[in-house]
């Protein structure tokens, strides 16, 4: 039996890009075990990453009137442990259709090695409004799930969608599997020669993220 398709994209700053959730406590439910930098000559006490871009996979639908809400959490070795401890999570914010990414920023504490981010497949509205009491003074829209842009020049949501799309193209050719589960990862030099090569693309034609791309 084949493995489910990969819903969403995690990349961690400075880490590869991660696909495949650690666990999945239910069928709605995603959790990804994010260890931090392993120290190394050339960095011998790396900090833990205080970024974290979340996206829905290209070709990725979610169940209509749905959206993923993106929860950290507040002890994660709880959810290692076998003592009855609750994990705590916070709210970040949500992704969904005509909102497919977004960027947190993060406080992790190097003392838990890990940091586990939670998503969760809920009803659009009610991440919207989980939002919306994160920012209440915020003036932009909270809405994870937006109506179609009108004909013409692409929205900003769109054009986000298909930077990441182009980036999954050329990202999933590098993949390979790490440690006893399997976990799917991008090296970090392949984004890199992707973003190489992106830069170069907008350069000699700065209009082919407005065409539909194949």
């Amino acid at each position: 039996m084949s493995a489910p398709q990969p819903l969403f994209g995690l990349l961690p700053a400075g880490q590869p890009l991660l696909t495949t959730p650690t666990s999945q406590p239910q069928p709605s439910n995603f959790l990804y075990a994010i260890p931090h930098a392993i120290p190394s000559p050339a960095n011998p006490t790396p900090k833990p990453f205080s970024h974290l871009a979340v996206f829905l996979l290209p070709g990725v639908e979610l169940p209509p009137g749905t959206a993923a809400g993106i929860y950290v959490a507040l002890n994660p070795s709880a959810l290692a442990a076998s003592d009855g401890s609750d994990p705590r999570f916070q709210f970040l914010g949500g992704v969904g259709p005509g909102k497919e990414s977004a960027v947190f920023k993060l406080s992790p504490s190097s003392a838990d090695g890990v940091v586990v981010i939670g998503i969760s497949v809920e009803d659009a509205s009610a991440v919207a409004e989980k939002i919306q009491q994160l920012h209440p003074e915020s003036g932009t829209s909270t809405a994870v799930v937006h109506a179609g842009a009108a004909a013409g020049t692409p929205s900003t949501q769109v054009l986000a969608q298909r930077i990441i799309q182009n980036a999954f193209n050329f990202l999933s050719g590098f993949s390979g599997t790490v440690g006893a589960g399997g976990v799917e990862v991008v090296p970090l030099k392949a984004f890199q020669d992707w973003w190489r090569k992106f830069e170069n693309k907008v350069r000699n034609d700065p209009t082919f993220l407005e065409r539909e791309q194949d």
